[in-house]
């Protein structure tokens, strides 16, 4: 244990020597070094897809589920997207030094508030090298230092990937060392993380509930919390059944696995006989398994019946749990304590009941007719993203540049003591 410690803290102490250099690099210098991993990305994509073929047999070896693998597996084409998306924080505004705002005292100071990097930051996450990529690039563009630590099972993939990435700062005013991996696979290694309050900033884990709860309940280092996502859609009486169809699917069905898949659907009661005979069908072909109240039951007899856990379970699987609710108050009830304050939405064409729903639910992102699976850095034009918060203490939501820095006092003078 203490040689890991050790280990851990060599890490930190590695990534915290770059932290003044990094906060004084420009745009230029930073775009720079992002353009230059981007294309070292598509110049060895072969190698990161030989070596990912090998985490993926391991994890298939270990009994891994499905899911998982999914979120695991690369391909030539999410290889490209990760360097894209180095390419899109390139366009983005950089975001340090901007002065938030300032004003003049009467006794003549002139007292302003700018954009600061955040430091180090650490992110524990699991499965998905892409995670890796755009952890990398936003520390980057916000100058901060980054140690990551992937799971175990994406450990080769990981490996090769920071290993080009370095390798692409090597011609850059980027320190290499602003980038550090934990390559070791031992769950102490966590633990000491946890624990490095004078080289770690911010700590953000990324991945399931049991993670999650882990770092929270034991870290020392300031954790912002992430990700759990038991997303719910309401289908109000007045939605259009068709566009509601799409969205159900489209929610569900397009990629089950990450945190802002819907995982249960609930439906006034006075649409109900209208839309779930056809919407279980839809269901029913796409592969999704239905655990739903007595009443969905009456619609689709093939759906299971859903036991109290299934309200609080967040499936990252082809489930989908369904309720018929009475009103747009039950809905906003069961909402309320089952949800995770991640992603939320209503499909309705009611103007009242829309706004009803947007101040009343809890949650990072609120949506109005649309899927939650939009609850996406890339998606929400911030270039990429470390994690979506489901906090409400600095950041909130999906995490871009702006979530990497904070604030410092700026104070300008000409002389003043104070009386």
């Amino acid at each position: 244990m203490s040689s890991i410690n050790e280990y851990i803290f060599e890490l930190g102490k590695n990534a915290k020597k770059t932290t003044t250099c990094m906060a004084r690099l420009d745009s230029d210098a930073k775009n720079e070094a992002l353009l230059q991993m981007a294309a070292a990305l598509e110049e060895k994509v072969e190698i990161i897809l030989e070596v990912n073929k090998e985490d993926l047999k391991r994890a298939k070896e270990m009994g891994i589920k499905s899911s998982l693998i999914e979120r695991l597996s690369l391909n030539e084409e999410r290889v490209y997207s990760m360097a894209d998306g180095l390419r899109e924080l390139v366009k983005l505004a950089d975001p340090i030094g901007n002065v938030v705002k300032m004003w003049r005292r009467p006794n003549g100071l002139e007292i302003g508030q700018v954009r600061v990097p955040l430091g180090v930051v650490a992110i524990i996450y699991e499965s998905r090298p892409n995670v890796t990529v755009d952890a990398v690039g936003l520390s980057i563009k916000t100058g901060n230092a980054i140690i990551l630590r992937g799971g175990s099972e994406a450990l080769q993939t990981n490996k090769t990937l920071v290993k080009i990435l370095r390798e692409a700062l090597t011609d850059s005013d980027v320190p290499v060392d602003a980038i550090q991996l934990v390559d070791i696979p031992e769950r102490e290694a966590v633990m000491a993380l946890m624990k490095m309050n004078q080289y770690l900033d911010l700590l953000i884990p990324r991945g399931g509930a049991g993670l999650i709860k882990t770092v929270i309940n034991n870290s020392t280092v300031p954790v912002i919390e992430t990700g759990v996502g038991n997303c719910h859609i309401f289908i109000d009486s007045s939605a259009e059944i068709e566009s509601s169809r799409q969205i159900i699917i489209n929610a569900k069905v397009q990629r089950p696995s990450v945190c802002n898949a819907v995982e249960t659907l609930l439906i006034h009661q006075e649409i109900a006989p209208k839309i779930l005979p056809f919407l279980g069908e839809d269901l029913k072909a796409a592969g999704v398994e239905i655990r739903g109240c007595q009443q969905v039951r009456k619609y689709i007899p093939w759906a299971k019946e859903a036991a109290e856990e299934d309200w609080s379970t967040e499936y990252l699987d082809l489930i989908l749990a369904i309720k018929v609710v009475s009103d747009l108050e039950e809905a906003l009830s069961h909402i309320a304590k089952y949800g995770t304050q991640h992603s939320e939405s209503i499909l309705t064409t009611d103007y009242n009941n829309a706004r009803n729903f947007l101040h009343a639910v809890d949650a990072a992102a609120v949506y109005v007719n649309a899927s939650t699976r939009f609850t996406d850095g890339y998606q929400f034009g911030l270039g990429a993203e470390l994690g979506i918060s489901t906090q409400k203490l600095h950041a909130r939501g999906p995490m871009g540049l702006e979530a990497l820095t904070t604030l410092k006092y700026i104070i300008y003078g000409n002389g003043q003591i104070r009386k």
